[in-house]
């Protein structure tokens, strides 16, 4: 009986569709993706070994840089509404310009809601400060929260209406020093925090390898994130 012969396909696979699929997804990323914007305080943080991931809102944050000054800001993403943010800022402003009689006109309260906003400056110098415009602020070097001074530590009536705007809400206070930070600014900032109770915070540092199994260790896995072997 004869052989039947099956009669040979090509194996070539048209790929005009594949291709326009995948340079509609690279178009959708490169149009979507939003790049981390430059820090407009740049402070080296010590590392250390982490096994919990910082939270990312309703965060009161005190910056140290290596000089010692120290800076305070209120981060943008509280609640779910970006209104809640802005009437927390809002709330804070009001209660210290109330309480150091500053005088401050709506557009210098305005000007500390902006995003990313921090200050850096005595209560003296608050008003000016408020004043200028976004790209004035970038490079102007500012002197810094007074904290060292027992009797006018500066920190402790930001601290304060920073409690009161946050009545109802979940605070999460936090630190990130620069890793060559002096001391004394780092107590001036604790001392800010006993006078208004203030026992619980977390200090923000460099990453290096998460221990194996830990809450962090389980996000950075979810997040695709890779983690460098271990020295030896």
């Amino acid at each position: 009986m004869p052989k039947v012969k099956v009669p040979r396909k090509s194996t070539s696979v048209d790929m005009t569709a594949m291709c326009d699929v995948a340079f509609l997804l690279l178009s959708f990323f490169i149009l979507t993706t939003s790049f981390k914007p430059d820090e407009a305080l740049k402070v080296t943080t010590p590392k250390s070994v982490q096994t919990k991931a910082a939270e990312l809102k309703n965060v009161v944050l005190v910056t140290m840089d290596k000089e010692g000054k120290v800076y305070f800001s209120i981060s943008d993403d509280i609640g779910k509404e970006k209104q809640e943010a802005i009437d927390v800022k809002q709330k804070t402003i009001d209660i210290v310009d109330q309480q150091k009689k500053l005088g401050l006109t709506q557009a210098e309260k305005k000007a500390f809601l902006r995003s990313g906003s921090f200050v850096g400056v005595p209560f003296s110098q608050l008003k000016q400060y408020l004043g200028l415009g976004p790209d004035q602020i970038k490079g102007l070097k500012q002197s810094g929260i007074p904290v060292m001074d027992t009797l006018n530590n500066e920190m402790i009536t930001w601290m304060q209406a920073a409690q009161s705007a946050f009545a109802n809400k979940t605070m999460n206070l936090m630190v990130k020093g620069d890793s060559e930070a002096k001391y004394p600014s780092f107590k001036g900032v604790l001392d800010a925090f006993k006078k208004n109770e203030l026992f619980k915070f977390q200090m923000i540092t460099d990453q290096e390898n998460v221990p194996i199994g830990t809450e962090l260790y389980k996000k950075n896995q979810s997040r695709g994130v890779v983690q460098e072997p271990a020295a030896q």
